[in-house]
């Protein structure tokens, strides 16, 4: 039995949408992580989730920012909170563990894991040199025609930013954390680092991939793993003696020059 992941599966687009359609485990009793960003419309997560999970021994989902979109072209116009709360009971329906759920124990062969699958967001920390607030900073990264659609879809009601609700989140996620002992796998769609963004062609687009407050996690929760996407540069790096697999899928004009043909899934756990 294996522990996979993957992320940014982008099913709004065609191609996209083919190669998740064949998504397959090794054994019927793996168990799948997604990552975030199944797609933006609620319909189209529902459909994802559904075809997926009968495949699967367990599946878990962190939110990615286009789940939490509000479109004009989704007939679900949830916003905020009100839309992330909305899908954690179609998950729930589903049988689909979110970061709202205990954390559950993988039992593999290298022994007995807690899989905390986590919805933190980000607070604009992540910040462009120069910038010495969050205005500055997108200030910056505006004057670099590099911005985020987030500020145009997500909305963080009922919270009065972005960064408010990545506190409440960070706040309460931490001292979910703190009452778990032994080894854990982290997962989030942004990197519990900002390490990982240092390789960004627009270095102004960090803005929107985390928070410092969560850079000392790795270590202070025992992670033997942190999966994450967003970036869609998958690798793997180490920090602090742990690794960090960035597992995403991506749109298909970034997978297609790699000569992908279908998903391939991260192998969390495995020897080397």
């Amino acid at each position: 039995m294996k522990l996979l992941a993957t992320s940014d599966l982008h099913v709004s687009y065609q191609d996209n949408r083919q190669v998740v359609e064949a998504i397959a485990p090794p054994d019927p009793s793996d168990w799948l992580i997604i990552a975030g960003d199944i797609g933006e419309k609620f319909a189209d997560i529902e459909q994802t989730l559904a075809q997926l999970r009968p495949k699967f021994g367990r599946l878990i989902w962190s939110p990615g920012n286009h789940e939490l979109w509000t479109t004009k072209d989704d007939p679900n116009q949830a916003r905020g909170e009100m839309r992330y709360k909305q899908l954690v009971e179609l998950c729930r329906s589903l049988d689909v563990i979110t970061p709202e759920d205990p954390y559950v124990t993988f039992p593999g062969p290298r022994g007995p894991v807690t899989v905390c699958p986590l919805f933190l967001g980000y607070d604009y920390s992540f910040r462009p040199q120069g910038a010495t607030d969050v205005k500055s900073a997108l200030a910056i990264a505006h004057e670099a025609g590099v911005v985020c659609t987030d500020e145009y879809f997500l909305h963080p009601d009922p919270y009065p930013s972005r960064e408010a609700w990545c506190r409440a989140r960070v706040q309460e996620t931490e001292e979910r954390l703190e009452a778990v002992s032994g080894p854990t796998v982290l997962i989030n769609h942004y990197p519990l680092v900002r390490d990982p963004t240092f390789v960004l062609r627009y270095p102004e687009f960090a803005l929107w991939c985390g928070t410092a407050l969560t850079a000392d996690w790795h270590r202070r929760f025992n992670a033997v793993e942190m999966v994450y996407g967003h970036l869609h540069i998958p690798r793997t790096t180490h920090y602090d003696g742990v690794r960090f697999d960035e597992v995403s899928l991506g749109y298909p004009r970034e997978w297609k020059p790699r000569g992908t043909t279908q998903v391939k899934l991260h192998d969390v756990l495995r020897e080397s």
